[in-house]
């Protein structure tokens, strides 16, 4: 892929930014990917866990609603994957939340 110089169409401003946009389109799936497979795995250990009628008590639960995030590519829009978790913590009696390790 040939680099733009002074001489070419387009100047480096546009091309610039056209590879900002790529770089964050990227990283916006990759990151959407990995909170896929985070929550995946999260609903997976517990599969086997049922209530009283047979439903799990882990799943998916739609999407939260999109919010930004601040990464190195510059900010990018995501979509975190939601999780109904209807287990109860014995100790505190209180049900039990999926927390991300990706996501602050």
């Amino acid at each position: 892929m040939p680099e733009l110089s002074a001489g070419d169409d387009a100047p480096a401003s546009v091309s610039s930014s056209l590879i900002d946009q790529l770089v964050r389109e990227g990283a916006r799936k990759m990151l959407a990917a990995a909170l896929q497979a985070e929550v995946d795995a999260y609903i997976n250990a517990f599969a086997d866990e049922r209530d009283e009628a047979g439903r799990r008590l882990v799943v998916r639960n739609g999407s939260h609603a999109p919010r930004e995030i601040l990464t190195a590519a510059g900010a990018i829009e995501v979509k975190a994957p939601r999780v109904n978790d209807k287990r109860i913590d014995e100790a505190t009696g209180e049900r039990r939340r999926f927390s991300s390790a990706i996501l602050p």
